[in-house]
């Protein structure tokens, strides 16, 4: 997918961005690919389909979640910053922490998010389990989401004591969930979890491919 149809899918789908929120996504699909090739973050015979398949899939999560400003957001396994640093550039004023385990990815990362010249995006490398214990995180984030990373279930049990009451965990996943989702359920019997379709007009790759945003949310 070329810069200017990922530009019209996004408008389609209501997610309209500014020329200088575009020129970001630009610079930083162009260093993915180009530092891909030495530190491999994502699939190398992915490097086609940077647009499409990993910024417009991360984006996606904003028809599903009102970052407010001033929100506070984890990304757990964030990768070469998925779905983080697309999310931060399209929601300027979000506060934002992308962590991952492997050091040689969050290298990477920081440089991508330090190119981006945005402020309140800090980027570490930690497991988000040992990352629960520290203090100055726990009851702290909006949100909490992730992309392809663990089960619903581990997702949860590592960053229950940083998300806010009433926070909300969001994941990008894909398939048949139904056993995770159960497991999830049986393991956490407060927790809510609500499974959405992702279904965008002018592009059906992800529908075709049972791509799904799984929300959940602790009711007591």
């Amino acid at each position: 997918m070329k810069l200017l149809d990922f530009w019209t899918v996004l408008s389609i789908n209501g997610i309209v961005l500014t020329k200088q929120q575009m020129e970001s996504l630009e610079r930083y699909a162009n260093e993915l690919i180009y530092w891909n090739e030495k530190v491999n973050m994502i699939s190398r015979k992915d490097s086609n389909n940077i647009y499409d398949r990993h910024i417009l899939h991360s984006l996606c999560l904003m028809n599903f979640m009102d970052f407010k400003p001033k929100s506070w957001v984890l990304d757990i396994g964030t990768g070469g910053g998925l779905p983080g640093i697309p999310i931060k550039i399209a929601n300027e004023e979000i506060r934002i922490v992308l962590i991952d385990s492997i050091a040689k990815k969050i290298k990477m990362t920081q440089m991508f998010a330090s190119h981006t010249n945005l402020r309140d995006i800090e980027v570490k490398t930690i497991r988000a389990e040992e990352m629960a214990k520290e203090k100055m995180y726990q009851n702290k984030f909006d949100f909490i989401i992730s992309r392809a990373v663990a089960k619903i279930e581990l997702l949860i049990e590592w960053s229950e004591p940083m998300l806010k009451q009433n926070g909300t965990f969001a994941f990008l996943k894909g398939g048949d969930l139904t056993e995770e989702i159960n497991e999830a359920k049986y393991r956490f019997p407060d927790l809510q979890i609500v499974e959405k379709e992702i279904k965008l007009n002018s592009y059906d790759y992800f529908q075709n491919e049972d791509k799904k945003v799984i929300i959940c949310k602790f009711v007591k």
